[in-house]
Order: C-alpha cells, then structure tokens, then sequence
C-alpha cells in the first residue's frame, strides 16, 4: 500500500508504518509483523490529535528531530502506546504454585524476584500474595516491579482495581485487599502489607546496560519475548542471566521456549527454567 486509506483521518502510509517498525524495534525491541498496520494506526492516532499533526509522515519527522525533555516525553508516550498490557491476577497459576514450593523450601532466607513486565500491577501483586502465603507477611523477600511503558506503572502504584478482577478468589480479596465505600463503591485497594514489599521502577530491556543492584533469585518475564526477533530474545536472555544467581528461577511465557539456550537456562518444569 502506497497510498493512504481515503476514509482515514490521518494520511498513513507504507512508508509511515515500515518507518513506526524501525522506530519501535530500535527503542523497545519490539518487531512487528505486516498485520499490525491498523493496530499502529489506531493507537498512534491519538498521539497526532494531542500533538496537532495532520500526517503520521509530520509527526514521525518531528519524533525523530526532537530534543530536550519535551522530545523525551513524546518517545516516552510513543512505547507507550505500541506496547500490550494484558495481565490478570494468578495469570498461569501453575507458576505461583512452583513458586510457593520453592519459597517454602528455601524458608526464611532473604530474596529478591524481579518481575520484569509488571504491566497494571496484577502480576507482581500475585507475587506478593504467594510470598505472604507461603512464608508469613515478615517474610524476607523483595520484589522488583518494572515496565517499559509508565502509564500502566503509574495503575501498579496506585494499587486500586475493580472488585471484580478476574483471577481473585473471595478469601484473597478479604486478605489482602481493602473494599472502596461511598464514591469508591466497587474498588478495591491492595493492603500495605503487600504494596511494601515491591518497588515499581520504569525499565527498557534493551538497556544496553543493566544496573538493578543485587542478583536476583526470582525472575519473572512472561510474554515478554514473544514480542522479540531470536537475536533480541538472546540478547534479552543474556542480560537476565547476568543479574541472577546461580540455580536462580526464571518464569517465562506459556508460548516461549528456550530450550536452544540451554547454556544460559535448564528447563526444570513448566515454562520454569534454572539459571546455569
């Protein structure tokens, strides 16, 4: 297609989309195929209307040629708006099961998980629910909560969802959340003793340089790689094994396989792999 759609608001062309791919690969390591074209559309189209440009050629030009702090913002909010957030409490539940073996066996020595696509907050909530269940609310476990996009970061911190989140069974929404009154009728929000436990942070995995402190015992990086080319996806997994201890746990996707970098990670269960 070389030309753009006559019913669009904004002229988009082939040459507009080849362009977002580069751009979103060289940024965030995401690639995406030839049928993403109306999903690009559709979400960089608001970005256009709230920086008055009329063509997504004008404001991929402008993106591109910016500077300063404001520039910064506007690259910010395009990841943003070509990442996926879906998420959901216990999402894949099997792996807070394998979880909360493993805690129970290494008791009550100290631990850091690093959740590593936090998205809303559902995934590193759960996370903390399992370390409390498992270990008691004194446990001494940290969890490392990042994302690339900062929207959704800023829904993990603030910790208030719909009461009827899926994957929340009636005895956890007791536990660990308190209920909205009044105005708030139908909210929940998690309770300190979890929200403590975790420190959200921003982070782009393709740093090319990762400072997170000390070596993780936990990693969870679920359908995060099926948005990664092989040699990103190694590059990715490199730099995972360079922050965690050996024998460490790494979670991945119910679709991702990395059986072919079994110099980095041993399959040791479902999708649960060892650190070598």
């Amino acid at each position: 297609m070389n030309t753009a759609v006559a019913d669009r608001e904004f002229e988009f062309h082939a040459r507009d989309f080849a362009r977002v791919r580069a751009l979103i690969y060289e940024r965030a390591g995401i690639s995406l195929h030839e049928g993403k074209q109306a999903m690009v559309y559709s979400r960089l189209s608001r970005r256009l209307r709230e920086t008055s440009h009329l063509s997504f050629e004008s404001y991929l030009k402008w993106l591109e040629n910016g500077s300063g702090p404001q520039a910064q913002q506007e690259w910010q909010e395009f990841v943003n708006c070509l990442t996926t957030n879906l998420t959901s409490f216990f999402r894949e539940e099997h792996h807070f099961h394998a979880l909360a073996d493993w805690l129970k066996a290494r008791g009550s020595q100290p631990t850091r998980i690093w959740c590593c696509a936090a998205s809303t907050g559902e995934e590193p909530y759960s996370l903390a629910m399992t370390v409390v269940e498992s270990l008691g609310s004194h446990a001494p476990v940290k969890i490392m909560a990042s994302d690339i996009d900062t929207n959704v970061l800023a829904t993990a911190s603030r910790a208030v969802y719909d009461a009827s989140s899926r994957g929340l069974t009636p005895q956890r929404l007791h536990r660990f959340f308190l209920r909205g009154k009044g105005a708030n009728e139908g909210s929940i929000r998690v309770k300190p003793e979890l929200t403590k436990m975790i420190e959200f942070r921003p982070f782009n995995l393709m740093q090319p340089s990762w400072q997170l402190g000390e070596p993780f015992d936990v990693v969870f990086c679920r359908n995060v790689m099926i948005y990664f080319d092989a040699p990103t996806q190694r590059k990715v997994l490199e730099h995972i094994h360079a922050v965690m201890k050996p024998k460490g746990l790494l979670f991945v996707g119910h679709s991702e396989n990395f059986t072919e970098s079994r110099d980095l990670f041993l399959l040791k269960g479902k999708t649960v792999y060892d650190r070598v």
